[in-house]
Parts: structure tokens; sequence; C-alpha cells
């Protein structure tokens, strides 16, 4: 599928780095680097602007190296860009280690995946099929 891309970053356009990839690497496009503090949070900038086609969205997810070696995540993981938003891609870090992280102009930071979504019509009924499940939840199939 083509979608539209404006690179304001002076970085190369997010691409996939195997053939068999879901996600895109995205760039911090900062003028000086930003330092998470331990819980702290912050927008980091891409300087990349998309258009997706209706019926997708791009999914901003964390990047497993960066989360596993220095707690490093997307705060509001998946985030989702929707076909009609045409702002700034922005990305919410957090920091989730007892460290400092400083953040790079050009440092992958997350990764995006374009997916296609369905939209729901709601039927209002006054009882839901029976299932073997039923009403269990949080844990109630075990954890073995």
């Amino acid at each position: 599928m083509k979608v539209k891309i404006i690179n304001k970053s002076g970085h190369e356009l997010p691409h996939y780095e195997t053939e068999a990839s879901a996600g895109m690497d995205l760039r911090a496009n900062i003028e000086e680097p930003v330092t998470l503090k331990p819980l702290g949070r912050a927008i980091i900038k891409t300087g990349l602007f998309i258009e997706l086609p209706i019926g997708y969205e791009a999914q901003v997810r964390p990047r497993s190296g960066l989360a596993a070696k220095k707690g490093i995540t997307v705060l509001n993981a998946p985030g989702t860009i929707d076909a009609d938003y045409r702002g700034e891609v922005g990305i919410i870090l957090v920091n989730l280690s007892n460290e400092d992280f400083t953040i790079e102009n050009g440092e992958r930071i997350a990764q995006m995946i374009i997916a296609k979504h369905e939209r729901a019509e709601w039927v209002a009924v006054d009882e839901l099929s029976d299932t073997t499940r039923g009403q269990g939840g949080f844990g109630s199939t075990g954890v073995k």
C-alpha cells in the first residue's frame, strides 16, 4: 500500500529493517537532547506527517531493545494515529527505570505498524450468548 508522507526531519524515512518486519522504526527529531528522569515523560517529535487511507491506523509501539535494556517505553502503547490526523507524529515516551535516559536527535525511539481496522456498529440487546468462560476474566483461565 502507498502512504503519503512529509518528512521535515532530515532523517531517512521509516523503513522495514527486514523483509518480515511488521514495524518501522521512528526517529527523534529534536534540536537538543532530551533527558527523561526516572518516571519522567515527554512527547518527542519525529518531523513526520502522514496521510493514511480511511480504514487504516498507524500504531506506535515501544522498541523492545529500549524497553528491555533501558526501561524506556511508549506511555500510551499502542498509540494510535488516525487516518484523518494531519499533525506531526509525536511519541509519548516514559522512563520506567531508576536512571536518567537521554534521547538524542536521530535516535530510534519507537516503532510504527500500519494496520487495517473495522468500525463497529452497536446492536443493543437484552442478553448475550452463553460461553464456557462466561464472566470469568482477570486471570480466571489460570496462569499455567
